[in-house]
């Protein structure tokens, strides 16, 4: 399905900033749909011969929450003309709004239509400038359940039609303002209307509760909703904020969304100025009781938090073991014994590595890039060499779950360590490299929920007859029981053609 930059501008001669405003009335007529009771499609005139019957293209389209849709099918794409389009016609040739002509059916289903006219206004002379139309609103209602409206019904399609005139007019929807928050109460949370002194003149039964959440328990009409919510905030200023911005919106100002917090309840708020040909008529206040939204999102922020301490509590006890060995293996006077103790600081440093990560981190998952670098130069720092041996990267590992990350970053430290000590064991000309350098490459992809890694060195190779399954050396019996255990993956170590050794490692990374 293309989008509605990509309909536009292969159909019409629309500019830039014509586009973007088009994409703001997709991005909140959600409301006007609502309120409307209606299912809203933006058409635009397809570019043509001015003598050639006008044709309209479909680029967007909503349904309403509130009320049954006129439309089971999807409308966008669809190019229309002639009789069907009249109303269209009508409110692009005479830049009004079309509310005239008798119900047309859609195979079983009534429908009444209406025709709002687009303009963007000239942003550089708010008072006078309006460009042409550039687009249509088709608002086409449902007929098939119509009755006798109610008091919120009234008040939903009065409002509605003020919003529609704005629309024509081009003072609606609002630009976005900077740093504000993208979730916006719907209708059905709650709808306050204000008269143009600011007093309230009909409140919706959620915005009634939203508002007895903050402690104020009488009705609301007649109230004057700016005192009443300074009142009620719990934060002076957070109180005098919210009603600035509420008589901000009875000056014919859009303001930005903002939540009140009072008695333990967060109720999210909009005003929305009605500005019907430019006059001011009062406000739109919309209204969502969050209070079970943000205690979620608190609690989730505090058990976050404590992840991030355990990890960060693990890490230091780690580094302590880590210490601790390192310390006996400077009293041990046996080789064999200090060199165990010696590995034993590698591994559990290299674990303590992931855990540090984590520890910064917002969820369970780590950046392993970075990790394995610090593995890489931990292992050619304490690899005993002759060789300048160098240690590269190739390719990206991306963030990997934690418990994917713990078991990877042991069997590459066991890896680098293995391919260093004995790819370049000693100062022996026969084990020399043959460009006269060691190098050990990491490399790492992706491929169908698989990755795959490779550790390969320019070393000695494989001594002959050697077989990994058999092999007695505790580092490679690490490696092989983590690779397939653990990460439920295979690995596969082999010379490569040339010389050097490589070992190969595929890990699943499907959910487990």
């Amino acid at each position: 399905m293309s989008t509605l930059r990509d309909l536009v501008e292969e159909h019409t001669d629309l500019s830039s900033a014509d586009i973007d405003h088009l994409h703001r009335i997709a991005g909140d007529w959600q409301l006007l749909s609502d309120l409307s009771f209606a299912d809203l499609l933006l058409w635009v005139p397809i570019k043509g011969e001015p003598r050639k019957p006008r044709e309209f293209l479909c680029v967007a389209q909503v349904r309403p929450t509130t009320a049954p849709t006129a439309y089971q099918d999807d409308q966008v794409g669809k190019i229309v003309g002639g009789p069907e389009v009249a109303h269209l016609d009508v409110a692009i040739t005479q830049e009004r709004i079309w509310r005239e002509g008798d119900p047309v059916w859609y195979g079983d289903t009534p429908a009444r239509h209406e025709a709002i006219p687009v303009r963007l206004r000239d942003a550089t002379d708010l008072e006078e400038a309006l460009s042409e139309v550039i687009a249509v609103i088709g608002r086409d209602t449902n007929l098939s359940t119509a009755r006798t409206p109610s008091q919120l019904e009234l008040n939903y399609l009065t409002t509605a039609d003020d919003l529609a005139q704005m629309v024509a007019d081009g003072t609606f929807p609002p630009p976005r303002l900077p740093g504000e928050i993208t979730s916006a109460p719907r209708v059905g949370d709650g709808l306050i209307r204000l008269d143009a002194s600011g007093k309230v003149t009909y409140a919706s039964p959620n915005a009634q509760s939203a508002y007895r959440r903050l402690g104020f328990n009488a009705h609301l009409v007649g109230e004057e909703l700016a005192k009443l919510s300074s009142r009620l905030s719990g934060d002076p200023l957070e109180g005098n904020d919210a009603a600035e911005r509420i008589l901000a919106s009875l000056r014919g100002e859009f303001a930005a969304r903002m939540e009140m917090e009072a008695r333990g309840a967060t109720v999210l708020t909009r005003a929305l100025p009605l500005l019907p040909a430019g006059v001011p008529i009062g406000a739109l206040v919309l209204v969502r009781d969050v209070t079970e939204v943000r205690r979620r999102e608190r609690a989730l922020m505090t058990k976050d938090a404590t992840i991030r301490e355990i990890h960060h509590r693990v890490k230091n006890n780690l580094q302590t073991v880590a210490a601790l060995l390192r310390l006996q293996a400077r009293r041990v006077d046996a080789p064999e014994a200090r060199m165990a103790l010696e590995e034993s600081v590698r591994r559990v440093a290299s674990i303590a590595l992931v855990h540090e990560t984590l520890s910064m981190s917002s969820d369970e998952a780590v950046e392993f890039d970075g990790i394995v670098d610090r593995v890489a130069s931990a292992a050619t720092e304490v690899a005993a060499t002759g060789y300048r041996v160098v240690i590269r990267r190739e390719g990206t590992f991306g963030v990997l779950p934690a418990e994917i990350a713990t078991s990877l970053v042991m069997v590459l430290n066991e890896l680098l360590i293995n391919a260093v000590e004995h790819g370049f064991p000693a100062l022996e000309e026969e084990a020399e490299p043959a460009d006269g350098a060691g190098e050990v490459v990491v490399s790492a992809h992706r491929f169908r929920k698989q990755l795959h890694v490779t550790v390969a060195d320019n070393g000695r190779g494989l001594p002959e007859g050697f077989k990994f399954e058999g092999s007695n050396r505790l580092g490679l019996q690490i490696v092989r029981a983590l690779a397939t255990g653990e990460l439920r993956g295979s690995i596969e170590l082999r010379n490569r053609s040339g010389n050097g050794t490589e070992a190969v490692l595929v890990v699943p990374l499907e959910k487990r």
